[in-house]
């Protein structure tokens, strides 16, 4: 599984899904999510919204976005285009099982105050951070010295045939959602169990919010919420048939040095089926 440790990427990741916006979510949705035919062919939408899955902000760019096949090699994206509201893509099954369709990435950044009052930050946006240029560069006694390590992932799952769990195998690297019940077996009605991980460890109460597509046809959000439990765990209760969108942060104090906090966003895209 491929994670992308450049402060490039993730300044790329950040600016081009404001992660950071309450307003805009950033999403990536396929057509079906379960498909029995031979070597089917999948289109996803990709975008950063207002409403969920309602292509109205910016496109999510593709150049972050891979895809791991059932075996765990890589899979080249096909057809893709970048549109003004949204970024469309295709993708061939060509074994059966399940895929992840996902962009992941992680960073570090420091931010202080010099002598003068100025607001400082390395590495400069745009820039790679070099570990080895980290004690050049970020003075160790500086005020209201702040070191990030940031980690962003979102994805979504689609299945051929039998499904399959090699793609769930955790990174260790970052925030993570590691799935007791398959993302492609989810049923109106039923109780889906997920697990939230940080860097291969429980993420203890984090707080996770699911959202139904469609919300341009309600007068409410609808909101679902969780709460993470000593194990990392929660649950989810789909309320009806059609598209959701999950959405998670998490932050602590338990980063390795250099960096004194970790943070993680996690969202993904979920298919639940009629009964």
């Amino acid at each position: 599984m491929k994670l992308k440790l450049s402060t490039l990427v993730l300044s790329t990741v950040l600016l081009s899904t404001s992660f950071m916006s309450l307003a805009h979510r950033a999403w990536i949705m396929p057509a079906a999510t379960v498909l029995s035919a031979e070597k089917p062919w999948v289109t996803f939408d990709a975008a950063v919204s207002n409403d969920i899955f309602h292509a109205d902000h910016a496109p999510f760019r593709l150049e972050g976005v891979d895809v791991m096949a059932p075996d765990g090699s890589q899979v080249d994206l096909q057809n893709s285009t970048v549109g003004k509201y949204r970024s469309t893509f295709d993708l061939e099954l060509n074994a059966q099982g399940t895929y992840k369709v996902y962009s992941a990435s992680s960073g570090i950044r420091a931010r202080w105050v010099d002598a003068e009052g100025k607001r400082k930050s390395w590495p400069a946006r745009g820039q790679d951070a070099d570990m080895r240029e980290f004690a050049k560069n970020v003075p160790q006694d500086a005020k209201d010295l702040i070191v990030s390590q940031s980690s962003r992932r979102i994805e979504t799952f689609v299945t051929a045939g039998t499904p399959s769990t090699q793609v769930f195998k955790p990174t260790k690297q970052g925030f993570e959602l590691l799935p007791i019940t398959h993302p492609n077996d989810l049923y109106a009605g039923e109780t889906a169990q997920f697990t939230l991980l940080i860097d291969g460890q429980p993420a203890v109460g984090a707080q996770v919010m699911v959202l139904a597509g469609g919300m341009r046809y309600r007068n409410a959000q609808d909101e679902i919420s969780a709460t993470t439990d000593k194990d990392g765990k929660f649950a989810i209760t789909w309320p009806a048939a059609g598209m959701f969108w999950l959405n998670t942060s998490y932050e602590d104090n338990k980063a390795q040095a250099p960096a004194t906090q970790r943070q993680g966003s996690y969202t993904a895209t979920f298919e639940v089926l009629p009964q």
